[in-house]
């Protein structure tokens, strides 16, 4: 497993699979805070197209912790990732 340790002001972010070859990155670090609901559209700006390709059917954990940014958890709406923080996209898994 990738393993970041990020600079100061900045958190980790890991790509896996399908978001790993878009970005042709396992990880990179994003300054913080970004609100999570905000987060797709940041990495939208940085790698055009990757939302609508990858992003709208992956998950996503912080600090180990799936959140829903689509759902209606109004704890996962409202949270800020932070320094430190460590956020992972993980494309559908499939099986065969």
């Amino acid at each position: 497993m990738t393993s970041v340790k990020p600079p100061p002001g900045h958190f980790a972010l890991l790509y896996f699979a399908a978001a790993s070859d878009f970005t042709k990155r396992n990880a990179e670090t994003i300054p913080a805070p970004v609100r999570a609901i905000e987060l797709f559209q940041v990495l939208d700006q940085r790698y055009p197209g990757i939302k609508n390709k990858v992003l709208s059917s992956c998950a996503v954990t912080v600090n180990l912790q799936y959140v829903d940014l689509d759902g209606d958890d109004a704890a996962d709406k409202e949270l800020v990732i932070k320094e430190g923080d460590e956020v992972a996209i993980i494309p559908p898994v499939s099986s065969g």
